[in-house]
């Protein structure tokens, strides 16, 4: 039973284009996830070439989310941008947002969180600082590596990313129905 995230979810990534955006982007791609188009408003109406597949950027959630349907977006923005991309976000009413980014100072996660219970709870956030989530063979939404275990019937959630890849690592054998890092 997968939680959060299945085959079906089609995922944004918030800043698509920098280095550990294009990076995850491409490992989740890899994994099977279906990345429908990455967020910069600098870089809208582009496209990025990932080993054959041409993933479109567009210049908010909200215009990504029209166009493609999406459901998640991951974020890899910096820290200094992080709240402004999770309050686009939960206005633009996705339903999971994960909150890859380390070192969002505490005050801007408690006022996005507050966003989103402001806008109804229908964003649900994880994160900040958290490896994402994965369902094994069908999704994956962040950085969890997608060859350390297999599908299965174990449900996961952790606060610690490395420990998150060694539970996964060593029960590989029995396998995940999803795995959820919340974040430190």
């Amino acid at each position: 039973m997968a939680i959060f995230l299945n085959k079906d979810s089609k995922v944004l990534v918030q800043g698509m284009t920098g280095s550990e955006g294009t990076k995850h982007t491409r490992r989740m791609l890899a994994s099977g996830t279906t990345i429908v188009g990455g967020v910069n408003p600098r870089k809208a109406g582009q496209s990025v070439d990932f080993d054959g597949t041409e993933v479109p950027v567009f210049g908010s959630v909200a215009e990504g989310m029209a166009a493609t349907g999406a459901d998640v977006t991951v974020i890899f923005v910096p820290p200094r941008f992080s709240k402004a991309a999770v309050f686009e976000a939960i206005d633009a009413g996705i339903g999971l947002a994960v909150v890859i980014t380390e070192g969002i100072p505490v005050h801007d996660t408690a006022a996005f969180w507050a966003h989103a219970q402001a806008k109804g709870n229908k964003t649900r956030i994880i994160g900040p600082n958290c490896p994402g989530l994965i369902t094994p063979g069908q999704s994956n939404a962040g950085i969890i590596p997608a060859d350390i275990t297999k599908p299965g019937r174990i449900g996961l959630v952790s606060k610690s990313g490395t420990l998150t890849y060694q539970m996964m690592y060593e029960l590989r054998d029995i396998g995940f129905s999803s795995a959820v890092g919340i974040g430190g």
